[in-house]
């Protein structure tokens, strides 16, 4: 048996401000879900009619490429690329 080392999958940081919008939410999970990122956690904040979202997220496509789609969405207001998280290996 030949041990296999495991290649970290990218993890990223993401901060979204968003107007609050039935299925608002909804829609931006699916364009990260479609974009072939992974939610690895998500923190959501009312601020007054707005919703603040803190995304860490995985993958292995372009972060930048996601950015630009999730600002396509009419209810985003903001887009911002945070700190890259640090990834953790599963095996640990």
């Amino acid at each position: 048996m030949t041990p296999q080392t495991e290649i970290p999958t990218p993890r990223y940081t993401l901060n979204c401000r968003m107007s609050q919008e039935a299925a608002a939410l909804e829609r931006l999970c699916q364009v990260v879900r479609i974009r072939g990122f992974r939610i690895a956690r998500m923190a959501v904040e009312t601020a007054g009619e707005h919703l603040d979202i803190a995304l860490t997220l995985e993958g292995t496509r372009p972060i930048a490429m996601l950015q630009s789609q999730l600002e396509k969405l009419h209810t985003v207001a903001e887009v911002a690329l945070g700190a890259p998280a640090v990834a953790r290996s599963r095996s640990a």
